[in-house]
C-alpha cells in the first residue's frame, strides 16, 4: 500500500510540475504569436493525443514522464512555408524568445508561490519550537541546549514554529556560521545560545541535518509501548505486537521508549532479550536488530513505532497563519530563499564545502512524495512547491538542453550581434546532454546507496 502511494504521489506531482512548466512557455509564446504545434508532457510514443484550436495544435502524454516539451514552428527543425515565417520561433526578436524560455521556470516560481499562499493564509499545524535533549558531544549539546528549551529567536529574529528553526538553521549551516539562539528555559528564564555551525560536517546535510547537530522536537516521556510494527521488519519477524509492553532489556529495565530505541540502536545485528507484557502475560522475545548504514554511523533497527497518547501532545503544537497580504509576503519571500538556497547548495558542492551526496535522483524523491502526501495535504502541497522551485532553478542553469542554455546562447547573441552558430550550438548540446547525463547517473547512484543503507 505505501508503494501504491509513493508512485501515485510522485505521478501526481510530476505532472502538475510538467504542466505548469510547459504551460508557461506555451502561454507566453501563443502570446508572442508564436505557432505552437505540440504540447507534450513526457517523451517518446503518444499514449494520447488530441488536436485544437485554430493552430490544430497537438497535445500529448507520452510513455516516459521525466518532463516535457512544446514543440514551436521553428526552421532549424524544418521547412517554414513563407506566409507563416513570422511566425516561427527563430524569427522572433531575441528579447521575445528570451520571454518565452525564460516562461517555463517562472511559471514553475509562480506556482510555488501560490501554494505557500496557500498554506500560510489557511494555516499549517506544526510542532512549537521546543527542544528535545541534544545528543551528548552535539553542537546543540556544546552550545548548553536543554531538553524543554524553547527557541524564540535565531539571530534576532522571532520564529514561530519548528519550520521556521528547521529554515533558518539550515540556511546559517551552509555559510557556515554562527547560529545566535535566544531561548526560555524550563525555569521561564531567558537565555542565549550560539550554534557553532562552522563544526558542521559537509556531508552532514542528508537525511535529518538538525538531528546532527542535535536539534530534535521535543516529546513528552513516552512508554515503551509498540504503536505501529513495520511489515517485513524485525520486530514483525520476531512475533512483536501492538500494545506490547518492553520491561527489560537483557535484564536492564526499561521505562521510557527513549531507552527502549538507545538499546537497540546501540545494539545493530547482535541478539537482544526483550522481556515483554503482553495483557496480563509476561513472556520473553529474542530478536537481533536489523544493522543500518548512515553517512558514516552504524546503528540498530527493529521497525517500530510507539504508540503515542494523543492528550500528552496537547500543547506543543501551533498552527501558525496570516492574512493575505502577509502570507503572500512570507510566500515570496519564502520562494525567492529557497531558490537561493538551492543555488548556494549547488555552488557549495562545487567547491567541495557539501558533499555530493546530498545530490537526490528520482527514486529519493518519489520517497519524499509518497512520505509528505501520508502526513497530510499540507505536508505535500509544501513539497510540491519545494519541488517546483528546485525545477525552476535546474532549468536555469546555464547548461545546453535545458532553458538555461537557451538563455545563454541569447545572452551570447545580444553581447556579440548575431546569433551563436550551428556548430557552437552543436557542440554544447553534446556536452550539456554527457553533463545531464552525469548528474542524472550520480543522483540515482546516491538513491541507490540510500536504499542499501536504510
Amino acid at each position: 500500500m505505501n508503494a501504491l502511494i509513493t508512485v501515485a504521489a510522485f505521478v501526481a506531482a510530476l505532472a502538475v510540475l510538467i504542466i505548469i512548466h510547459e504551460y508557461g512557455h506555451y502561454l507566453v509564446a501563443r502570446l508572442a504569436g508564436v505557432k505552437v504545434l505540440r504540447f507534450s508532457v513526457g517523451f517518446g510514443r503518444p499514449l494520447w493525443m488530441r488536436r485544437s484550436g485554430a493552430d490544430a495544435t497537438e497535445w500529448a502524454v507520452c510513455v516516459v514522464p521525466l518532463g516535457g516539451y512544446v514543440k514551436m514552428l521553428d526552421e532549424h527543425e524544418g521547412p517554414v512555408a513563407p506566409e507563416e515565417l513570422h511566425r516561427a520561433f527563430n524569427r522572433q526578436s531575441v528579447w521575445r524568445r528570451i520571454a518565452i524560455v525564460s516562461a517555463g521556470p517562472l511559471a514553475n516560481f509562480v506556482l510555488a508561490v501560490v501554494l505557500y499562499w496557500m498554506l500560510f493564509l489557511h494555516g499549517v499545524p506544526e510542532a512549537k519550537p521546543i527542544i528535545g535533549a541534544p545528543e551528548p558531544g552535539s553542537i546543540a549539546a556544546a552550545a548548553g541546549l536543554q531538553r524543554g528549551d524553547t527557541i524564540l529567536k535565531i539571530n534576532d529574529e522571532p520564529v514561530a514554529g519548528w519550520q521556521d528553526v528547521r529554515w533558518r538553521v539550515l540556511q546559517l549551516a551552509v555559510e557556515r556560521q554562527q547560529a545566535r539562539l535566544e531561548v526560555l528555559d524550563r525555569n521561564r528564564r531567558i537565555e542565549w545560545r550560539t550554534l557553532e555551525l562552522a563544526r558542521f560536517a559537509a556531508d552532514g546535510f542528508e537525511g535529518d541535518p538538525l538531528a546532527r547537530m542535535g536539534l530534535r522536537i521535543y516529546r513528552p516521556d513516552v512508554e515503551p509501548v509498540f504503536g505501529k510494527i513495520m511489515a517485513g521488519g524485525v520486530a514483525e519477524r520476531s512475533g512483536l505486537r501492538s500494545g506490547d509492553r518492553v520491561i527489560a532489556i537483557d535484564g536492564r529495565p526499561v521505562g521510557t521508549w527513549g531507552e527502549l530505541v538507545a538499546s537497540v540502536r546501540a545494539h545493530p545485528g547482535k541478539r537482544l532479550r526483550l522481556e515483554l507484557k503482553r495483557g496480563q502475560e509476561e513472556i520473553g522475545v529474542e530478536l537481533a536488530p536489523e544493522v543500518v548504514e548512515q553517512n558514516g554511523e552504524r546503528f540498530g533497527r527493529i521497525g517500530a513505532s510507539p504508540r503515542i497518547d494523543p492528550q500528552s501532545m496537547q500543547g506543543l503544537v501551533t498552527t501558525v497563519s496570516y492574512g493575505p497580504a502577509a502570507a503572500l509576503k512570507l510566500a515570496l519571500v519564502r520562494t525567492w530563499e529557497t531558490a537561493a538556497f538551492s543555488l548556494r547548495m549547488l555552488g557549495k558542492m562545487l567547491v567541495g564545502e557539501v558533499s555530493w551526496k546530498n545530490l537526490s535522483g528520482p527514486v529519493t524523491i518519489a520517497d519524499y512524495a509518497g512520505q509528505s502526501a501520508q502526513l497530510g495535504l499540507a505536508a505535500y502541497v509544501a513539497f510540491i512547491a519545494l519541488i517546483s522551485i528546485s525545477l525552476g532553478v535546474l532549468n536555469l542553469l546555464p547548461i545546453p538542453l535545458l532553458d538555461g542554455g537557451h538563455l545563454m546562447y541569447y545572452v551570447a547573441e545580444i553581447i556579440k550581434g548575431s546569433p551563436v552558430s550551428e556548430r557552437v550550438m552543436e557542440l554544447g548540446q553534446r556536452l550539456g546532454l554527457s553533463l545531464l547525463l552525469f548528474l542524472m547517473a550520480f543522483a540515482f547512484y546516491n538513491d541507490i546507496n540510500r536504499l542499501l543503507s536504510g
